[in-house]
């Protein structure tokens, strides 16, 4: 029994700003006497558009359980993300285990050049063009976590002048 990826966005209430993607859902068995367990893990991604996200991680008997406490982890782990122009302000690697993600700005018009598993990660915080290359291991969990490693590296050029004290125009 195979489960697919919801693949649209929906908004938490109609008059919320936050929008949620489920990026996998997958089933766990446990051998017990008298046959198999069924549990399920849903990994969701949560944004505003507009320069905040969010990754969680659910754990339920139930997909829909599962998928509502991915829901309330992401929105407990919401980041800010610096967009200008609606890019990134410079280059940066994130990594996670044996994942690492490479962004780099890209033009107006580019888009998000992005793999299936952390393109919404990137739609979801607002970043529309965006250049991304995954080397390692591509397992999805791990991904994502290192592009949420790469969003929190990033810096506007005011922050860096303020961290070193100095003009950097």
């Amino acid at each position: 029994m195979a489960f697919q990826r919801r693949r649209q966005s929906r908004a938490f209430d109609a008059d919320s700003p936050w929008e949620e993607n489920v990026i996998k859902i997958d089933r766990y068995a446990k051998v017990v006497k008298g046959g198999r367990r069924f549990s399920f893990a849903a990994l969701v991604v949560v944004g505003d558009r507009a320069g905040h996200v969010g990754l969680g991680y659910g754990k339920a008997n139930e997909v829909p359980l599962a998928v509502d406490k991915g829901i309330a982890d992401a929105r407990k782990n919401v980041l800010n993300v610096p967009c200008q122009n609606g890019t990134i302000p410079h280059a940066v690697i994130g990594e996670c285990e044996a994942s690492k993600v490479i962004l780099v700005p890209a033009s107006e018009g580019t888009g998000v050049t992005a793999g299936k598993m952390i393109r919404p990660l990137f739609e979801l915080a607002g970043i529309q063009n965006v250049l991304t290359k995954a080397h390692g291991s591509t397992t999805p969990k791990n991904l994502l976590k290192a592009g949420i490693d790469a969003l929190k590296r990033l810096r506007t050029p005011e922050q860096i002048e303020r961290l070193r004290g100095v003009s950097v125009r």
